[in-house]
């Protein structure tokens, strides 16, 4: 989980350090600006303390480790909207899936015979979150959801933005680098244009 916190002004990212706090927060690498903490994201209580004044918390976590994916997200999600709203965190941004984006007859892609089995539990999960956020009004947010193919790639800073549709090229493709669909969340930390909304990014 990334939070952003404010040290002179907003928006600006000279203007602000990162924290990552992450159940795998060994696997991070603390650096200028970047301040690495160990926590269970189901510890809400904990988690509430950590969140407390933040301007900004993204939510990014993953639970393809865990026997039951779907139970996880969704529980570990529960406990992050708890503690972000609790704290009275500015605003909370979710790194989100591309499943629930709707398709040109209407439906979600999630409810595709083609979607992957294998995601079938984090998009599930993400289906849920997205529902959560959408109920609520204690804390303002944005979804982020990605292109159906995200793939490992530099960052270009070329791609369109959009809501609830799923973006395809000329060719019918969906696709977007990780490295983009990080720009266009932090370009939405850093300069708001989908508050309590859910959009989506691709080329």
């Amino acid at each position: 989980m990334l939070q952003k916190i404010n040290k002179g002004g907003y928006p600006g990212r000279p203007k602000a350090s990162w924290w990552v706090d992450s159940v795998n927060a060994a696997l991070c690498q603390a650096q200028a600006g970047l301040t690495v903490v160990g926590l269970d994201i189901n510890d809400t209580p904990a988690l509430t303390r950590l969140l407390s004044g933040k301007a900004i918390v993204i939510s990014a976590f993953s639970g393809h480790a865990q026997p039951d994916v779907k139970g996880y997200y969704i529980q570990a999600f529960s406990s992050v909207l708890k503690a972000a709203t609790a704290a009275n965190a500015g605003r909370l941004l979710v790194v989100g899936g591309a499943a629930t984006l709707l398709l040109a007859d209407g439906s979600r892609l999630l409810d595709s015979p083609e979607f992957p089995p294998e995601y079938r539990g984090s998009a599930e999960g993400a289906a849920e979150a997205l529902r959560m956020l959408q109920q609520q009004s204690a804390v303002s947010w944005s979804f982020l959801s990605p292109a159906f193919d995200i793939f490992p790639g530099a960052k270009t800073g070329r791609f369109r933005l959009g809501l609830d549709n799923l973006l395809t090229d000329s060719d019918g493709n969906s696709r977007i680098s990780n490295g983009d669909y990080a720009v266009a969340l932090l370009n939405e930390a850093e300069q708001p244009q989908h508050q309590n909304k859910r959009f989506t990014a691709a080329y």
